[in-house]
């Protein structure tokens, strides 16, 4: 960006001092001015690279915040899960079972999952919810 700049300046001062005569102190006024206007130019570029990476910062830590950490997947969690949802009347055992099965394939038809039974990664998503 700073490089248009510099280079649009330049273009400026090479048509004006084909028009007119410029003296050294005119000059010299001109390449301080063009100096100027780099520092500030700088001086919002490193701004601009401070706010972006405040709102990175930020940003990582909304999705971190809003990510929740998914219990980990043992037997009688699922257990315990359905229990907890009131899909499951039976013990909270380890042994997936008939009871079991039929509990998860309530629950998934239930929550608009494909009802086969089986505790995969969307079914342990919704399902570990019912954990405290």
């Amino acid at each position: 960006m700073h490089k248009k700049i510099l280079i649009y300046s330049l273009l400026v001062m090479s048509l004006i001092g084909c028009a007119t005569p410029r003296t050294k102190r005119e000059t010299q006024q001109l390449q301080d001015r063009v100096s100027i206007l780099e520092q500030e130019l700088k001086q919002k570029d490193e701004k601009i690279h401070i706010l972006e990476k405040e709102v990175e910062h930020k940003e990582v830590r909304v999705k971190s915040q809003e990510k929740k950490a998914v219990p980990v997947m043992t037997t009688k969690g699922i257990q315990r899960a359905l229990k907890n949802a009131g899909y499951y009347k039976g013990s909270i055992d380890g042994n997936i079972g008939l009871q079991t099965k039929e509990a998860i394939k309530a629950f998934q038809k239930a929550n608009g999952l494909k009802p086969d039974g089986m505790v995969g990664k969307r079914t342990w998503e919704k399902l570990s919810k019912h954990l405290p």
